[in-house]
């Protein structure tokens, strides 16, 4: 399945991921976890969210496998792997994403945290959302995956508690100091910190790019929702559905957010 697992495709603190194929012919991601997280927390969170969902924006699991201290999860291959390796380029890889490109794959992102909010029968809450945890199948198609730390709540639950966050904070970062619960709301920053990513990457080219108009529409457009989702206050933030219905919509029809120390009126115009 794995030829000796000689085709690494890549690692990190959770273990290594290996490329595979089936019987039936189909290429596979297999996750095999490291020893030190035998006692199998991150490998329950993972097969207890992603084994109930189905979604074309989420990565699908196959199957897994459990023999003692070994524990593995086997998914569908994406061929052109996470979305980190294309805003974030090297010497190796220059491919950069057209502006069409960034924004359907903002919007895909943005379909299925939608999903894994208010789709299934208990709210998902992913906590690691970031441009590693993306990945591209070989029609650049999203998917959200590495679901290590993700936690079930109920779909009526609108505080979680500051103790079950883990994992890459980034943006959340503020709001830790300020308050000790957070708000239903608080909890779509993170789907934005890798957007934020996308635009900043991006923004540094645009000099040297000749845009059209409908790229700096776009780019606008994702610059203001962006604003909305890391606004301080919860009240102020759209849920994940608002966030589709304005990414979605036309710019003209977008408001401008309160201002805050993150920004200006005039960064954006």
């Amino acid at each position: 399945m794995t030829k000796g697992f000689e085709d690494k495709l890549g690692q990190g603190g959770y273990g290594s991921v290996f490329k595979g194929k089936l019987r039936s012919g189909n290429l596979v991601a297999i996750k095999v976890l490291n020893k030190s997280k035998a006692n199998g927390q991150d490998f329950m969170n993972e097969v207890a969210t992603i084994g109930r969902i189905h979604h074309v924006n989420v990565v699908q699991l196959i199957g897994f496998c459990a023999e003692g201290s070994k524990q593995a999860l086997v998914y569908d291959f994406m061929p052109n792997g996470s979305l980190d390796k294309f805003i974030f380029p090297d010497r190796d890889n220059s491919t950069f994403l057209g502006w069409d490109q960034i924004y359907e794959i903002a919007f895909g992102v943005a379909r299925g945290m939608e999903y894994l909010h208010r789709g299934c029968d208990m709210q998902i809450l992913h906590f690691d959302i970031k441009p590693h945890n993306i990945l591209l199948d070989e029609n650049f198609i999203p998917k959200v995956s590495d679901f290590g730390l993700a936690k079930l709540y109920p779909v009526d639950d609108s505080i979680v508690s500051l103790t079950a966050v883990q994992g890459t904070l980034g943006i959340y970062g503020s709001r830790i100091v300020l308050q000790k619960h957070w708000g239903t709301q608080v909890r779509y920053t993170s789907r934005l910190g890798y957007m934020t990513s996308l635009i900043k990457v991006r923004t540094k080219l645009m000099v040297l790019i000749n845009a059209t108009e409908g790229e700096k529409k776009t780019l606008k457009k994702m610059i203001i929702v962006a604003l909305w989702c890391i606004q301080m206050k919860p009240i102020n933030r759209p849920s994940m559905r608002n966030v589709l219905e304005m990414l979605e919509g036309p710019i003209e029809l977008l408001q401008m957010p309160p201002k805050s120390f993150f920004w200006s009126r005039g960064d954006v115009n």
